[in-house]
């Protein structure tokens, strides 16, 4: 799973969960079509219902229940009587988060005979919130399918609804189709399709690795909903199909703007801009992170920082922080990068120093390479014999042999001809030596 997806998928699903437990509230019910039982609904039973109702809507719960107990036990309701009783029972329960009560109140709604439709449907996807509240999706998923067998032409949030359910039981497949047909139906009504049921659709997509896909409703979210997770998951859609270059495109501009200062991301523009050849980018992005300590100066980022720097030329600037990483490790091939940096800045002590500490932590791959460049600095500091002996532990190795007697033999001639040099000139008497500035002279 690609980073830029990983990190983002928790809040994916957060955001895509459920449409929400509805505000349920018994007010809602009273503002339904009339029929002919509630036209049969007594006085005396509305004036209770609506006293309920306030004591519900203070908090009172335990007056609201006791009344409800006393309207429960009168003589000739009606079937639509009760049922807006155990209704509003339903609503109190909600409100006290007694949740399991509150969906046996609603069964008892549906048990009543002769039940409108309208009051039917609200109390099925009521109930069915209900259950997605407590993460009872298999029965959320059979109230949702009695809704729709029930309901001639479901609406969007319907069909959401079991999509929903489909999805937190983790089939994704089945899942895609209702919600879907959910958000064509949305649309085709000149609706804006909703942010939750686009997310929802991403995870499927996302689940599916169906990134194509994905990136059409990624470019939704952005045109609808512009957020900047939504422009970084983009990027990541375009890194997962292997286009970097509308990755890199994506995540410089908002980078530039601002919209994203993680250290994450810090650090993935950088393997960007060295990916497609912009190491001195990648340099300034990093070492400017570092110095505001949004990325850490550890270890990793300062030899990236400083890979940065060597592949955009700029060795001097590649020195300080891989000194830095290799003080901060044990690994002796940071000392030997270190030391063929300083040798391209042709710092031959630097050098030395370094690959002698590369050396003291061991474990390199290439010790004859090492001692080749060991070889090299001292030479060129004049200190021959040392030089000699960094050639010969390296002619030890076959693969390093021929190089190392090369150098071996013109570091010996280089020592003849300082040995030479260093002899004192004989003395001369003082006709010869006349003779002999003659022949200078000439």
């Amino acid at each position: 799973m690609h980073r830029y997806l990983s990190n983002l998928i928790v809040a994916l699903i957060t955001g895509a969960m459920l449409l929400g437990a509805a505000e349920i509230s018994f007010a809602q019910q009273k503002d339904e079509k009339k029929t002919k039982e509630t036209v049969a609904m007594s006085q005396s039973v509305y004036e209770k219902l609506t006293e309920i109702q306030e004591l519900v809507e203070a908090k009172d719960y335990a007056s609201a229940q006791r009344l409800i107990e006393e309207v429960k036990g009168k003589k000739g309701l009606s079937d639509y009587e009760m049922a807006q009783i155990w209704n509003i029972s339903g609503y109190s329960y909600y409100l006290q988060e007694r949740y399991d009560d509150a969906i046996r109140a609603y069964d008892n709604v549906m048990a009543q005979p002769g039940l409108p439709e309208a009051l039917m449907l609200s109390t099925l996807k009521t109930k069915a919130q209900l259950q997605f509240q407590q993460e009872d999706y298999e029965g959320a998923l059979v109230t949702v399918r009695r809704l729709l067998d029930v309901v001639s032409e479901p609406s969007a949030d319907i069909m959401m609804l079991e999509g929903q359910a489909l999805f937190q039981l983790g089939r994704y497949d089945d899942a895609l189709e209702p919600i879907k047909a959910g958000i064509e139906l949305y649309r085709s009504q000149g609706q804006v399709p909703k942010e939750n049921w686009l997310l929802l659709l991403r995870v499927i997509y996302f689940e599916q690795k169906d990134y194509e896909s994905m990136i059409g409703v990624v470019k939704e979210l952005i045109v609808y909903y512009p957020k900047d997770t939504y422009i970084l998951t983009l990027a990541g859609i375009y890194s997962e199909l292997g286009d970097t270059k509308k990755q890199l495109a994506l995540t410089e501009v908002l980078y530039e703007k601002g919209m994203i200062s993680t250290a994450s991301n810090a650090v993935n523009l950088a393997n960007l801009y060295l990916l497609h050849g912009l190491p001195y980018k990648a340099a300034v992005v990093l070492e400017k992170e570092m110095a505001e300590n949004i990325v850490d100066a550890n270890e990793r980022n300062l030899r990236l920082l400083s890979q940065a720097w060597y592949q955009a030329r700029e060795d001097a600037k590649a020195i300080p922080p891989l000194r830095r990483a290799a003080e901060l490790s044990d690994d002796g091939e940071l000392y030997i990068r270190l030391a063929q940096a300083h040798i391209n800045l042709e710092d031959w002590e630097g050098a030395a120093s370094a690959v002698r500490q590369g050396l003291k932590l061991g474990g390199l791959k290439r010790n004859d390479t090492a001692n080749i460049m060991l070889g090299m600095a001292l030479f060129n500091q004049k200190r021959l014999e040392q030089a000699r002996r960094a050639f010969e532990v390296a002619a030890q190795d076959s693969r390093s042999r021929r190089t190392a007697n090369q150098w071996i033999a013109y570091v010996d001639s280089e020592i003849k001809r300082r040995d030479l040099m260093r002899q004192d000139i004989p003395e001369y008497q003082a006709r010869e030596r006349d003779q002999l500035e003659d022949v200078i002279d000439q």
